[in-house]
Formats: C-alpha cells, sequence, structure tokens
C-alpha cells in the first residue's frame, strides 16, 4: 500500500487581499478616495486580511491623460510627503486593524523631480519599501492621432530604485517582498529580476483603460485583459511567487479601466478575481512555501540559467534585424 510522505514543512501562512477602487473622477478629492480605502480596509479587517495591496495612482483619477503645458500647473496631483495631512487617516486605519497595505500614488521629491511610485506599510506606518515605475509607457508630447493621451513620461521620471526585494516581518513572519506597477507587468526582466532576489510576493496596481488609444490599430478588449492576465500568470509561474495585481475599474472620466483585479499563485493559477467595475476587495489564503517547488525543480536557478547567452537582453534597447542567410555551405 502506498502510503504519502508527511510534509513536516512550517507553513507560513498569509491572507491577501487586492483592494480594488472604482473610478475616481478628476473633481473629486483625496478625501473621497482615503474614505473609500479605508471602508476597504475594514472589509479586509473582517475577512481576515494581513496584506492590502491598492491601485496605481489609488489617490487620485489618472491625471496622465490630461495634458498640461506647464508642468507646476499638475503639482496638486503629486504627494510632496506621505503620511500626509489627507492620507493619514489611511494610515490609522491600518494601525487600528493591524493590516500592511500597499499604496500607488505620484511622487514629487524635495528636488523637484517626479515619479509614479508604490510603497509597502506596516501597520506600524513604518515604510518598509519604496518602488518607482520604470516602465514608462505612453509618449511626452500631445498626440493629436490618439483618442486619450497617456502622458506618463511628460509627468514621471523612469524609476531609479531597480526592482528591490526585502525581506520583512508581515503579520509575524519573515515575507520576501517586491512590487512593480502597471506596465512593469508586461516585461519578464522585471520579474526576473526580482525572482532572481527569491521574491515570494509581488504587489503591483494597475489603471488600464478597456480600449486601446493609440490609435494604431485593433486590439480586441477582451484580450486586454487576456494579456494582462497572461504577464502576471507567468511571471508568477517563472519566477515561483505569489502575485496581487490590483486595479482601477469602471468609467473615469468617461474613459473605461478594466478592472479584473487577480490574486495568483506560484503555479500560474488565478485565486481570486473582482467581477465588478467598482470598489471591491477579494482575499486569498498564500502558503508560501509553495514558492519552493519552482525554485528546486525547473526553475531552480543556480542548476539551470547561463546567462553568457544572456547578454543581448541587458545590452541592447531596441530590436535590431537577425542576419541574413546567404545560402550554401
Amino acid at each position: 500500500m502506498y502510503v504519502q510522505a508527511k510534509d513536516t514543512r512550517m507553513t507560513r501562512s498569509l491572507v491577501l487581499a487586492a483592494a480594488q477602487l472604482g473610478p475616481i473622477q478628476k473633481a473629486e478629492g483625496r478625501d473621497v478616495a482615503v474614505g473609500r480605502m479605508i471602508r476597504l480596509l475594514e472589509k479586509a479587517h473582517q475577512r481576515g486580511a494581513q496584506v492590502v495591496v491598492f491601485p496605481e495612482l489609488a489617490l487620485t483619477t489618472f491625471f496622465p491623460r490630461w495634458y498640461e503645458e506647464d508642468l507646476a500647473n499638475a503639482d496638486h496631483w503629486y504627494e510632496a510627503a506621505l503620511p500626509s495631512n489627507e492620507t493619514a487617516p489611511l494610515f490609522e486605519a491600518a494601525r487600528k486593524y493591524g493590516i500592511a497595505f500597499h499604496l500607488g500614488y505620484a511622487e514629487k521629491t524635495p528636488e523637484g523631480r517626479r515619479f509614479n511610485t508604490a510603497v509597502f506599510v506596516l501597520p506600524s506606518g513604518e515604510i518598509v519599501l519604496k518602488y518607482r515605475k520604470v516602465h514608462l509607457p505612453g509618449h511626452k508630447e500631445f498626440d493629436p492621432i490618439r483618442h486619450v493621451q497617456h502622458l506618463e513620461k511628460r509627468y514621471f521620471e523612469p524609476g531609479d530604485l531597480g526592482f528591490p526585494v526585502i525581506r520583512a516581518p508581515v503579520a509575524g513572519q519573515p515575507v520576501n517582498l517586491g512590487m512593480m506597477i502597471c506596465n512593469d507587468r508586461r516585461w519578464p526582466e522585471a520579474w526576473r529580476v526580482m525572482g532572481l532576489q527569491q521574491v515570494e510576493l509581488v504587489m503591483l496596481g494597475y489603471n488600464t483603460p478597456s480600449l486601446n488609444m493609440e490609435n494604431r490599430g485593433f486590439e480586441a478588449p477582451h484580450l486586454r485583459v487576456f494579456h494582462s492576465h497572461l504577464s502576471i500568470q507567468s511571471g508568477c509561474y517563472q519566477n515561483s511567487c505569489f502575485a496581487i495585481a490590483t486595479a482601477k475599474a469602471g468609467t473615469e472620466d468617461g474613459h473605461e479601466l478594466f478592472g479584473h483585479s487577480i490574486i495568483v499563485n506560484p503555479q500560474g493559477e488565478i485565486m481570486a478575481q473582482a467581477t465588478s467595475w467598482d470598489d471591491e476587495l477579494i482575499v486569498a489564503e498564500a502558503d508560501l512555501g509553495k514558492c519552493e517547488l519552482g525554485r528546486k525543480t525547473i526553475f531552480d536557478f543556480a542548476r539551470h540559467r547561463r546567462p553568457e547567452h544572456y547578454g543581448r537582453i541587458a545590452d541592447q534597447v531596441g530590436s535590431v534585424p537577425p542576419a541574413e542567410w546567404k545560402g550554401g555551405a
């Protein structure tokens, strides 16, 4: 008779939550967004969540769709410090409920630099990790061919912090934490850099429109969601980690954001998915020990990676045509 060996590993379990936000209109202040986030934290507490991830640019509308000639006119969209007077109630609620959280926001540094930023905050209010978006999509100047502008390259610099991973205590146990923002999820290099640091939980927020607004070819709306999920699921599988991917959703300032927030396991499976275009909390329990299987088998980097053949990835930016076959011997 076959008897399966008992798994004697100590389980490291975390209850993860994605706190999807419905639309935040241009006319709405931070107090509206923060109030909604606090209500989602209350729900997270009721459902036993220990980590909550809010979307990219969670405090405001997605303002890069609006063109400003003078960047100073956009200063009111940025945070100069955290917590601010407007965001302090969110930090206080996290302390009250004992929940760690990820927050995406627009950052303006004391030197006047602007970044699309996310932080991971412990219930104590300590910021243990900061990330600045590296892969900025869109364009810098007004583009008349576009249906809607996407001016992230105008309002933000590319992130200067790389893709750091930190081992920090979450709910009384150490967790290897990493972050990315929106478009970063589509770039396998971002996942692999964190995978090489044994990341266990990747947190990311996004604001992705239901339609490709670049007006340079058709992309079916259902493929927009498919490509987003495909990127996250493959990133988790190929780097043996969990991910919480949290969206803004619904019709914001007349423009649809597709939502579909998900929580994914190291096998690339979707554990939970949002089904509304509004504020919605989804929850899943993660056994962090599940990260070990991939790392010890097919994605055992120490045994199987061959970086001597990957130089082109780091050395080259644009694509180039391949060598031409000339025929003959």
